[in-house]
């Protein structure tokens, strides 16, 4: 019988890699100092839970998910894919984009300086060590947020690369769909030029290259010139997807190819890419929790090792509780997977890495 484990002294410390917490914010004015079950009061009957559905994350429920670090992105799209009046977070020119994403920062930099008891920007190698040793000593201490630019539209130019490392983004992923940097999600394609140099600008300010969304040829030519740290935060396997016939998720190859890096690959928390036929409207329970725990152990057995296997959940990322696994009503859900990898042979250690220590080990060996 698998356990459950309900106290976060009991598990080891998350890092979630990939948590749209601005968009969400700034869109639907979410307050994640609530708890998941005060959100989804206040949203009852609203439009957000029509367009985005019930959120999934909540201050209570990261603590019971003893949650040490999120990367939290900055997120905004094109404008062919604005889906309503509601979906505010959209541009046409680069001058929007990156005041979109200036405003997402701005939204961090408020929630951090209002509620610095609850979440922490890491700006450093030094901000994130101090906070991982001071949850030693304190589960309470704050949350702390990574920034993620997830779709590199924001930079205006390359060459402004070092104003966003000024505010603390050194995660970069170049694509989200097609960016004027690199071919992504359902609309494939090279890098462009100013996705090479920009490329250039990133290894010389450190850097790190988020291969997540990005098209399999852009990933290559990127892999060929980008000589630092590359990672997935969110990124499934093809292999166990293919039915899909998307190019989101990443080939083996990739997997490999990241692993030789020294790279950690997240895995994501949302039916479609846990399911090879799932549909949105689809009863959630007919995709077990234990899909991710199956996926997490095909990359480890590719490798041959768990270390470059983590959470990149994308909870709240466009998509509700609806559309998550059977067991998981909200983020704090997630230590149920610790049961799981323990009943299929994986040891302390090893689950500690995938549920965040993979994720800080990387970190902390590249981040400046």
């Amino acid at each position: 019988m698998i356990k459950i484990i309900d106290s976060h002294k009991q598990i080891p410390y998350l890092i979630d890699a990939h948590q749209d917490l601005a968009w969400n914010m700034l869109t639907f004015g979410r307050d994640y100092t609530l708890s998941a079950s005060q959100i989804r009061t206040a949203e009852n009957g609203t439009n957000t839970v029509a367009v985005n559905g019930d959120t999934t994350l909540g201050w209570h429920e990261y603590r019971q998910a003893n949650t040490a670090v999120i990367f939290n992105t900055l997120f905004a799209g094109p404008i062919h894919t604005k889906e309503g009046v509601w979906d505010t977070q959209t541009y046409i020119t680069p001058a929007q984009s990156s005041a979109l994403y200036h405003q997402q920062m701005d939204a961090y930099e408020r929630l951090t300086d209002e509620h610095p008891d609850k979440f922490r920007l890491l700006r450093s190698n030094k901000d994130i060590r101090t906070l991982l040793s001071e949850r030693e000593q304190n589960p309470e201490a704050p949350i702390g947020l990574l920034t993620l630019m997830e779709g590199a539209d924001g930079i205006k130019h390359p060459k402004d690369l070092p104003e966003w490392v000024e505010r603390g983004v050194r995660l970069i992923g170049l694509a989200w769909q097609a960016t004027r940097y690199s071919g992504g999600t359902k609309e494939p394609g090279p890098l462009t030029r100013d996705g090479i140099e920009l490329l250039k600008q990133m290894e010389e300010n450190q850097c790190i290259l988020d291969l997540s969304h990005m098209d399999e040829q852009a990933v290559w030519q990127a892999l060929d010139r980008f000589h630092g740290p590359v990672m997935a935060s969110h990124a499934p396997p093809l292999s166990l997807l293919r039915e899909r016939n998307s190019n989101r998720f990443i080939s083996d190859d990739i997997i490999r190819a990241i692993a030789e890096r020294n790279g950690v690959i997240g895995l994501v928390t949302l039916n479609i890419f846990l399911d090879k036929i799932w549909m949105k409207g689809d009863d959630k329970n007919l995709v077990p929790l234990h899909r991710l725990v199956e996926q997490m152990d095909y990359i480890c057995q590719l490798l041959g090792t768990s270390k470059h296997v983590g959470i990149g959940s994308d909870l709240d990322g466009g998509h509700g509780y609806l559309e998550t696994p059977a067991e998981l009503n909200t983020i704090a859900d997630l230590p149920k997977i610790i049961p799981m990898l323990e009943q299929i042979g994986y040891s302390g250690e090893d689950i500690a890495g995938i549920y965040g220590k993979n994720w800080s080990r990387f970190i902390l060996e590249v981040l400046p």
